[in-house]
């Protein structure tokens, strides 16, 4: 590459933490001078944004199709952990995205999964065991062990999650956590055990004691957990502790914004912008050792130009010295890519998910909006001809995860709060192990949108009487290998779909995702039955 050019403008420097006028030039990849000197040029030049957590596949976009809009809003780099494809596809899901991800100018800086599958309650495409750790570990390419979700195991020595932690630490690799809720003395335990970091903080309390404990915290704000405001006080008190992050973002949001937004909402609030800049830059880049430019002399030419400090709307990026975005257009080209997949499921009929009543009550998952943490509570079930039935009237509706690994009986629950007054919802993205996930109102409807997705070998869809709709997800039945704007707006007009159906939820089917969870409490749906995430076992749906 013979590249050379020079940029003036006011110069944010996060390393000294002060702002200049002066010209950079940049030659092939690096930054060659930075001369402090007047100019004409009122933009500002700072390094560009990372996202310090994030599942890729979760934008239902491969990594090439992705980086093509984040670089948009000013993102040159993400922490990636490819923790969905693997619970799939296993390391070939991971060396698929490292590829993928090669193919761009972007910054991606994969994770080797700890989880795989999350749980030992629920059925994945593959295992991860220690010596498949290890091999990952062993990658140049792999930057961290990916977010330590089985925080029993680590609080109470599973000798298999001490050795991927000690395997973690034997390649001087930084440690991920997920520890929702944890505090006291088990959280202790986690943290003492090498984990470093934790992006599930959902209240201001929890927050500041895995700080005090050694912990960072990553400020998260994805389509459905949101954690900005009760996070975001962290700045004035821990701005060197705290990261920012979006974990699980649908194409619908990520063609709006990215991680340029917290920015512009700190900011808006009245903290300091440098100190903003420094979470979604400095903090993450010496955490994980990343390879990505500060803007200093002889740094990779990693930066963004913006109008301004307080309107922040992204001119320009550049990703080692090449323009990749320039006035809201992206400069990135893609290719159409192989797609891997792993899809055994047989369609279903009306009798597999028919649930025969009982004396008692029945539990309940209720979901909760702009969270991952769930409720339980008990309630007398609705039954129609000896059969437990949804109840629109009480909004209760029927939940169902079947295995699309191979063919099994599918497992029923019930489910409050989406609202539907009719028709069904499902999903292949189903985390962890990306099993089929549906909702609704009437049985029919719910296996026309299972069978749907069969059919197509992964996807959403949505069912309401004659109506069907679906987005096709053929790569590993969670991304799409089509334009970033077609697949949001597929994934729009299906969203708005099942607002219509009755869902008061922002983002349902990021909700319906989540609802499979098991690592996240109260209470989640696995195709093995309903899970209890307090207790961490599988319990009878009736009481």
């Amino acid at each position: 590459m013979n590249n050379e050019f020079s940029i003036s403008g006011n110069i944010v420097d996060l390393i000294s933490q002060r702002i200049f006028q002066g010209t950079i030039t940049v030659k092939d990849d690096l930054i060659t001078t930075i001369i402090e000197e007047a100019v004409e040029e009122t933009q500002y030049i700072l390094p560009g944004l990372i996202d310090a957590h994030i599942h890729i596949e979760s934008s239902m976009l491969i990594p090439a199709e992705f980086s093509r809009m984040a670089v948009v809003y000013g993102t040159v780099a993400s922490v990636s952990d490819p923790h969905e494809i693997a619970n799939v596809l296993g390391i070939d899901g991971v060396k698929y995205m490292i590829k993928n991800g090669d193919s761009v100018p972007f910054k991606f800086f994969f994770g080797a999964p700890s989880c795989v599958p999350a749980t030992e309650f629920e059925s994945s495409g593959a295992v991860l065991g220690v010596s498949e750790i290890e091999k990952l570990l062993a990658l140049s390419e792999i930057k961290y062990l990916s977010e330590m979700m089985n925080f029993p195991g680590v609080i109470f020595g599973d000798k298999e999650v001490a050795a991927k932690i000690s395997l973690a630490k034997k390649y001087n690799k930084p440690i991920d956590g997920h520890a929702p809720g944890l505090t006291g003395n088990d959280m202790i335990k986690y943290v003492k055990a090498g984990i470093t970091t934790d992006h599930e903080c959902f209240t201001l309390e929890e927050a500041l004691q895995k700080i005090n404990h050694g912990m960072k915290v990553l400020i998260r704000e994805g389509s459905a957990a949101k954690n900005f405001e009760a996070l975001i006080p962290l700045l004035n008190t821990h701005p060197d502790e705290i990261m920012f992050c979006s974990d699980d973002l649908h194409p619908n949001d990520l063609v709006k914004g990215h991680i340029n937004k917290l920015i512009k909402r700190a900011i808006k609030r009245g903290y300091d912008p440098l100190t903003v800049l420094k979470c979604c830059t400095y903090n993450p880049i010496k955490h994980y050792n990343l390879e990505v430019g500060l803007l200093q002399k002889g740094d990779p030419a990693d930066f963004i130009v913006v109008d301004s400090l307080t309107r922040f709307n992204i001119e320009q990026t550049y990703i080692n010295g090449r323009l990749v975005a320039d006035k809201g257009k992206s400069l990135i080209e893609t290719s159409v890519e192989i797609t891997p997949n792993h899809f055994v499921a047989s369609p279903i009929n009306k009798s597999d998910i028919a649930v025969t009543a009982k004396d008692g009550k029945i539990k309940v998952i209720e979901a909760l909006e702009g969270q991952l943490i769930t409720n339980k509570f008990e309630v007398v079930p609705t039954v129609i001809k000896g059969f437990v039935v949804s109840d629109p009237m009480r909004d209760i509706l029927k939940i169902v995860v079947q295995n699309r690994y191979q063919k099994s009986k599918p497992a029923i629950g019930f489910i409050k709060n989406f609202g539907f007054k009719t028709g069904a919802i499902a999903s292949t993205v189903a985390h962890d192990s990306h099993n089929i996930i549906a909702i609704g109102v009437d049985d029919h409807d719910i296996i026309e949108a299972i069978n749907i997705l069969i059919k197509q070998q992964g996807g959403i869809s949505l069912v309401n009487k004659d109506e069907q709709k679906v987005l096709s997800l053929p790569v590993a039945g969670i991304m799409s290998n089509r334009d970033a704007q077609q697949v949001a707006a597929d994934y729009e007009e299906l969203e708005h779909g099942a607002k219509k159906l009755g869902s008061n939820f922002k983002a349902p089917f990021m909700t319906l995702s989540f609802m499979a969870l098991l690592v996240i409490p109260a209470l989640k749906l696995s195709d093995r039955g309903l899970f209890d995430g307090d207790k961490f076992e599988l319990i009878d749906l009736f009481s």
